[in-house]
């Protein structure tokens, strides 16, 4: 990825952290048109970090500059990706000096900055690998509005990976982890998902920790409507459940057909008295059909 050289020179003077004994916590922002929220995120991340790392997705406003006043250490789209792009590059260029724990929070002011240490404790203590903020388990402080809840527990069954909040953008990496998170291929909001499925595919330690979290008094909480961010949310899952138990995912809907055929014929031939010989053929040909579909899948 290149940077200008004006950010290089910045980006560079961290350099000196990998002499540090202490260990180094960074924070990384995805924002997008978030002039109005983003000073404060960042000076109140910066209480518990060592540094603040914002990607400018493609802003229209002052996102940027703005974050660079308050001393973030900022790269920019220069038109909107994506979410997932964005934590993906910030992942990539925080990888580069090793930090000892980094923290993914949203930039619209919904997360309190005075988490963070909750969630990099787990880190620190070599208990976990990926620590997610739940604003379901006991502890947790939410708002969450009716729709968006009962949306986000639907994707957390589709999910199935053992975590009670799959869609929580408030989280924090170990320094193997961020680098395990540069594989994601999701531009968009199915980078959380994503990231989960990952995790377990390299058998990442996750832990859920309570955390307070606001909707209330919000301009935006996605730069999306909740119908296409939900569509990149189940994209995703589809993505990676097809992948992963292909024959659960292709296999189990083939024998629900095959299974009907079956019956089809049968009742067909009862009916109509038609030749054995055309059904034994239809029968395999089904059958033929249900294997292909699963060997289809299982190469996805």
């Amino acid at each position: 990825m290149a940077f200008g050289s004006a950010m290089i020179k910045e980006f560079n003077s961290i350099n000196n952290y990998q002499k540090a004994s202490r260990p180094i916590i960074f924070a990384c922002i995805a924002a997008l048109n978030e002039e109005i929220s983003i000073s404060n995120m960042i000076i109140q991340s910066k209480k518990y970090v060592d540094e603040v790392f914002v990607c400018d997705d493609g802003s229209i406003d002052s996102t940027g500059s703005i974050s660079n006043k308050m001393g973030a250490h900022v790269i920019r789209h220069e038109v909107n990706i994506g979410k997932g792009s964005a934590i993906k590059d910030l992942f990539l260029l925080v990888s580069r000096y090793n930090p000892d724990a980094v923290v993914m929070l949203d930039a619209d002011g919904q997360h309190n900055a005075s988490d963070i240490p909750k969630l990099i404790e787990p880190i620190l203590m070599r208990d976990a690998d990926v620590v997610i903020g739940s604003r379901f388990i006991t502890g947790a402080k939410t708002d969450v509005p009716l729709y968006r809840r009962f949306g986000l527990q639907l994707f957390n069954l589709l999910i199935k990976r053992g975590v009670g909040d799959t869609q929580s953008g408030f989280r924090a990496f170990s320094g193997k982890a961020v680098t395990i998170m540069t594989k994601c291929e999701e531009d968009g909001f199915g980078i959380e998902t994503e990231q989960i499925f990952l995790a377990r595919k390299y058998k990442l330690r996750i832990k859920e920790v309570p955390i307070d979290i606001t909707y209330t008094g919000l301009i935006k909480t996605s730069t999306l409507n909740p119908i296409n961010h939900g569509l990149q949310i189940i994209k995703t899952i589809f993505k990676y459940q097809s992948r992963d138990k292909p024959l659960i995912f292709w296999g189990i809907p083939s024998l629900i057909l095959f299974s009907g055929c079956i019956i089809s014929l049968i009742l067909l031939s009862l009916r109509d008295n038609q030749s054995i010989a055309i059904n034994i053929s239809l029968i395999m040909s089904t059958i033929g059909c249900f294997f292909s579909s699963y060997f289809m899948g299982k190469k996805a």
